[in-house]
Formats: structure tokens, sequence, C-alpha cells
């Protein structure tokens, strides 16, 4: 053990990953000496973020956020996903898959601003030394420590520049990824060239509220539920956007589109562009047409996904955001900040008990990679093909849903905490449920070229509504998964067999990339 040292841990960035690392190492070894290091004085708004079954589980149950959750933030009632065409003339002629009660599983709408000054706050409470305003400037690694991290420190108008050392460090740092880019680990997934664009919205129309429902009678009363506070998805040919109301009365709107499929508007203004945008879908045009951007509070970020060739060394680690990102769509950033901050502290501790530290952060590098590639493959890999049609994205997302309750969500309720340091995908048993989730994507994909090509994709889009009652992590939803693989089984031999010797050619970038690099970079 490396004595001779500042602190035994030095954590890159204070909101969410960062600061559960903090209280979670401080609650498995009291005596540990943690420092956070965060740049900001006091966390801006950021985009509105939806957990989902595995991350509330992490917040509420690892963490035990649930009356913070419950009081500052909104409980999820699922996600919801509204498709249109030429025919879809208003928002009751729009397509609609969602749930037709209350959700089963706890979830919740947070502001990640408020959420993460309160971990923050509690891993002050719980020991660790905070830093901030700081800033890191750069990092020295050595396998086995002492790691030196060089930080400018803000006192008054005076910058202040100093070393600490360290035995462990963990990158915290989200999309600035600063280990990763430092170190050249840092790859952007090329085969998903995707670019998000949102802001944050008030005067947005309530799903729930009187002027709709008075309007539309029989299209409020086909959910039991409320539509409102789940997560609202406008799908549209290579895109998706969210709808995510928060705690106060504003939203949280954005949209993710395929740089190959999707020529984004020009303009100066980005909220004015994403407005006339969504402006093409009946249900967005209905619930934004009061809607007013907030001032300073648009972003545009392109080429999201990305990962690392190293998650970890001896003396090191990534977590979160800063170790890769998929995809908005599901909203697995919480699900994976959730897995590597378990097995982060998990490795950090494990070492202190005399673990070998080699050997353990090269197990957490090759899980981890395996859980990115396969994650990717099986979900998200040229799933933009077909968002624009309703049964198709109907099919994928009974299978996707019915495969995350019984394979993962069922995990942590029959283990606890300790299933969270096993990622998806990363088992051998997880082979089979890797290779159909992969095979029904790419198959759903390849119908969805083929419908493009032959005029007709999304042709349910408008008349159609599919509200399912809802999965739970337990044997009973093996059943409906089952219904949903043969629905597949009929498409493929209704329509399915047209594609199943096609050869599609790479897309090109075309007008959608130059769009995009044309685009002015905000964050």
């Amino acid at each position: 053990m490396q004595t001779n040292v500042d602190y035994d841990v030095v954590i890159l960035g204070g909101s969410l990953a960062g600061s559960a690392a903090a209280v979670l190492l401080r609650a498995g070894d009291p005596s540990l000496r943690v420092l956070v290091v965060e740049k900001a004085e006091q966390f801006g708004r950021r985009v509105g973020e939806a957990t989902v079954e595995v991350s509330a589980y992490f917040l509420s149950k690892v963490l035990h956020l649930t009356q913070h959750l419950n009081e500052r933030h909104l409980s999820k009632q699922g996600m919801r996903f509204w498709f249109h065409n030429a025919s879809a003339a208003g928002l009751e002629d729009c397509s609609e898959i969602g749930g037709r009660y209350l959700a089963r599983m706890p979830a919740w709408q947070v502001d990640r601003s408020t959420l993460d000054e309160e971990v923050l706050r509690r891993a002050t409470v719980a020991g660790a030394d905070v830093l901030r305003p700081a800033k890191v400037m750069r990092v020295r690694l050595r396998d086995g420590g002492p790691q030196t991290v060089v930080v400018e420190e803000e006192k008054g108008e005076d910058r202040l520049t100093r070393e600490i050392t360290a035995r462990w460090v963990v990158d915290a740092s989200g999309f600035t990824a600063l280990l990763s880019r430092q170190e050249g680990w840092y790859r952007r997934n090329e085969a998903h060239p995707t670019t998000a664009v949102w802001c944050r919205w008030e005067g947005v129309k309530d799903l729930d509220g009187a002027e709709l429902c008075s309007r539309h009678p029989d299209w409020a009363s086909a959910c039991h539920g409320i539509r409102s506070t789940a997560t609202n998805h406008f799908m549209g040919d290579g895109w998706w956007a969210w709808c995510i109301p928060l705690k106060g009365g504003d939203y949280s709107i954005g949209v993710v589109f395929d740089q190959r499929l999707v020529d984004f508007p020009a303009g100066p203004s980005i909220a004015d562009r994403l407005k006339q945008f969504l402006s093409a879908h009946p249900v967005a045009r209905e619930l934004m047409e009061k809607a007013v951007a907030a001032p300073g509070d648009s972003h545009w970020r392109a080429n999201l996904p990305y990962s690392s060739t190293r998650y970890a060394g001896n003396g090191y680690v990534l977590v979160g955001d800063a170790a890769a990102f998929l995809d908005p769509l599901y909203s697995p950033g919480m699900d994976w900040l959730s897995y590597t901050v378990t097995a982060a502290v998990d490795l950090i501790l494990g070492e202190r008990m005399g673990g070998d530290g080699d050997v353990a952060a090269a197990h957490f590098s090759a899980r981890f990679t395996r859980a990115y590639e396969r994650w990717f493959q099986a979900v998200y890999q040229d799933k933009y093909d077909y968002f624009g049609d309703f049964e198709l994205m109907l099919l994928a997302f009974r299978l996707d849903l019915g495969m995350y309750y019984l394979g993962i969500v069922s995990q942590p309720i029959k283990f606890g905490p300790a299933s969270l340091l096993d990622p998806p995908f990363n088992r051998p048993r997880a082979m089979i449920p890797f290779r159909l989730m992969r095979c029904y994507n790419r198959r759903l994909s390849a119908m969805a070229r083929e419908r493009r090509r032959r005029g007709i994709l999304g042709r349910e889009n408008a008349g159609r509504r599919f509200l399912l009652n809802g999965y739970l992590p337990e044997r009973e939803t093996a059943w409906p998964l089952l219904v949903a693989y043969l629905g597949w089984l009929k498409l493929e031999l209704r329509e399915g067999w047209r594609s199943w010797f096609s050869h599609y050619p790479e897309r090109s970038p075309g007008k959608a990339e130059k769009s995009r690099r044309a685009a002015p970079a905000v964050s």
C-alpha cells in the first residue's frame, strides 16, 4: 500500500458519477482519504435526464436517495412513443406506443443539477474532501501509483496551481473524458454517427391537461395512467426526440438524429432550428405551440457515441460518461454509470484488502469493453433505420423491454447491489440473448430499408395505438416476450424474405454530415 500520498483516492469531477463513487468509497472504508475535484462552483442546469429501472435501483437502494427523488424530482411513468405520416393531421391521429396504466417499477425524471448537488453534499457528509472550483490541468499516471493530479484552484481572482498525489485516480469527468483523451484511449464510434440538439423550454402543453383532453376525449380516455410524466418520444425517419418534464414546470426537449439520414435545418438559433424541425411532427407541434426556449440553455453535441480502449489500470479507473457513451434512447447512460461506479469502488476496496491491482484492473477493462461492444450491437447499431415505422419500432420495443426486464432488471431484484458488478452482455451465459437481440435488430433494420426503398415505411404511423399493461422482472414476462418473438417470425414470413439476401451499401454522410459540420458546437 502506497503511504506517501496526499490522498488515497482523487476523483476528477463532482457530478453524479464522481460524488456517488465518493459516497460508496467512504461507506466501504471510512479510513479512506478521498478528494473530489470539481471545476464548477455550482452545477448548472443540464439536459433533463430519465432514469430507468437499473439506475433507479442504484439511486434509491444503493445511494438511498428515495426521499430526495420523491421530493425534488418527478416520478416517471414509463416511455411513450408517437409516430406520424401524411395521414396524421393532428395529435389524436398519431400512432402511439406506451403504458395503459401507471408504471409498475420506480423511476424518475431528474433535474441533474439538483441531483448532483445533493449527492456531492452527501459525499462531504460522508467525510470526503471537495475542492471547487478547481480545474484539473493534467494527470500523470503510473501503474501501481502514486498518481499525480495537477490542479488549478480558484482563490477569488487568483489562480493557484498545485500537485496532488494519490494512490488511485477516478475519472468522473463526463463527456470531457479527461484521461481517455489525454492518454489516447478515446475512440469515436464511427458506426453510429449521431448528433443531439436540445433546449430547455417553458410553456409546453400538458398531455393530461384540460385543453388537450377536452378537445380529444376519446384519445384522453384511452390511457388510464399518466402520459405527461412519461418520457415522451416523437419518432421520425432517422431520428427521435425526447420530451422530459422537470420539477417546477419546465421541460427538456431535444432531438437525436443519424447524420447519414437526416438534414437538420440551418439557421442562427439552435432553439429556432429545433422547434422548426419538430414542428413537422403533429404531437410535438401541438405541445410546443406556445413553448419558449430558456435563454442560454440550448445545446448541440455531434458524434455522441464513443468508448475507451482502456477503462482501468493499477491506480486509475474511468466511470460513467468519462468511460464511454452509447446513445440517449432508453437512457442507458445512468445504467452504465451505475455499473462502472459500483465496479470501480469494488476495484479500489479490493486492492486495499490485498487484491492484485494489475489483475483486477485488467479484468475491469475486459468486461466493460465486452459490455460496451455487445450492448451497442444488440440494441443500437442501425436502429435509426426503423425509428420512423410504428410497426417495426413496436416490435423492437416489446422485445427490447422484455429482454431488459428478464435479463437485466431482474438481477438486482434477485441478487442485490452485487449484481451491478457485472455489466450487461458480459458473461458467457449472455451470449444467446446477445445474439438474439443483435439478430432481430439487424433484421428490423434491413426490413426498414426495404420498406423505405418501396416507399411504404411508416404506413401504419396513423390511427394505431398499442398500450401495454407493463412488464415485471419476473417469469410472467416470458409469455408476452414469447408473443413478441412470434410476431417477429410472422413478420419475417410475411415480408422479411424480401431482404434476406439483399445487400445495402454503406451510406454516404451526404448533406446531413455537411449540416453537422456547419453547425456551432455548443455544450
